[in-house]
């Protein structure tokens, strides 16, 4: 708790840090047995702050996250995270014994805080701060984030017996702390049934040192709601495995929306192609981010990120002050 620090000076919305000194042990969580919403919860809480009522939720949100391979050998994550309501974020830095270093971002919104230095009570809520990280990226260049979608959250719990189930955020830990290679995050996810927590559907984007991106989806057409992988660019809020059946500027139904976002991120690369740089990265998440607007749950972003995945820093800006950049690393 004593390094929870701030690291911006906003009026109202901050970037903090914390370094995570205890030892957690992300199976126990899963050991404690995940069923639904509130025992994903009561399994965090359970390891991190046992015995002390702490709320914590997650809430749903849009964004847009790409792969980028930038001059000099770089390779680049992008990732836009969009909210309606404004929030503090916070960097979560941990070094788990077993597993490898990381850095990730998570939204105090979702800790049911505002600012993570007011007082005891901050501070130790954002103990729970590991397990509801958006994205990150670890020692080895592996960077991962959520993105949410409109078909019905995945639920298999109780699917396959031979499983253990994971929740949504909790595979964000996951791939940071056991993956090297986006294949070897793809092949811990598959150990695992999948529920999707706070009553919305998600799919994962990751990417490694090598530029291998693929995005980890959960068919909304299949009734088991099969696990698919595919290779891809670029993602937002629809299946990219139904791509051919999402149009711009329009919900379209279950395979989700945000196509035009898709597109402004391909269209800057395209008129970058062969002489890709940090820039060309910022310049496609300015492309693709979104104004306020409280109908709209997935506008509003919050942050804008640029992972380099062979250098291992990241450089974020919040909500938009695309001239105040923070870079991070190890």
């Amino acid at each position: 708790m004593s390094t929870v620090e701030k690291l911006s000076n906003y009026e109202d919305y901050n970037l903090y840090r914390m370094d995570v000194k205890y030892d957690y042990s992300l199976q126990k969580i899963l050991d404690n047995g995940i069923v639904d919403n509130q025992s994903f919860t009561n399994s965090i809480l359970k390891e991190v702050l046992p015995l002390l009522p702490i709320h914590m939720e997650a809430k749903s949100f849009g964004c847009t996250a790409f792969t980028m391979e930038a001059t000099g050998g770089k390779t680049l994550m992008g990732h836009n995270y969009d909210f309606k309501l404004d929030t503090s974020s916070i960097l979560v830095c941990c070094e788990p014994k077993d597993g490898y270093k990381s850095m990730a971002f998570a939204s105090l919104d979702n800790l049911g805080i505002k600012d993570a230095t007011k007082g005891f009570s901050s501070k130790m809520v954002c103990l729970a701060a590991p397990f509801a990280c958006l994205d990150g990226i670890n020692e080895k260049g592996v960077s991962i984030a959520i993105l949410t979608l409109d078909s019905e959250p995945t639920n298999q719990v109780g699917m396959d017996d031979t499983k253990q189930t994971t929740g949504t955020s909790l595979v964000v830990r996951l791939v940071l702390d056991y993956a090297a290679t986006t294949r070897e995050a793809v092949d811990l996810i598959a150990k695992y049934n999948m529920f999707a927590t706070a009553g919305r559907d998600y799919h994962f984007y990751i990417t490694d040192a090598s530029g291998d991106g693929r995005v980890v989806e959960f068919d909304c057409d299949s009734p088991t709601r099969q696990m698919t992988v595919t290779p891809t660019t670029a993602v937002t809020n629809f299946f990219i495995m139904y791509g051919d059946k999402v149009l711009p500027n329009q919900k379209n139904e279950q395979y989700g929306h945000g196509k035009e976002h898709y597109d402004s991120v391909l269209e800057v690369m395209a008129n970058n192609k062969g002489h890709e740089t940090i820039d060309t990265a910022w310049e496609a998440l300015v492309a693709s981010s979104q104004e306020p607007n409280p109908e709209d749950v997935t506008s509003n972003t919050q942050w804008s990120i640029v992972y380099n995945n062979t250098d291992l820093t990241a450089t974020i800006s919040l909500r938009r002050n695309w001239e105040d950049k923070f870079l991070v690393m190890f």
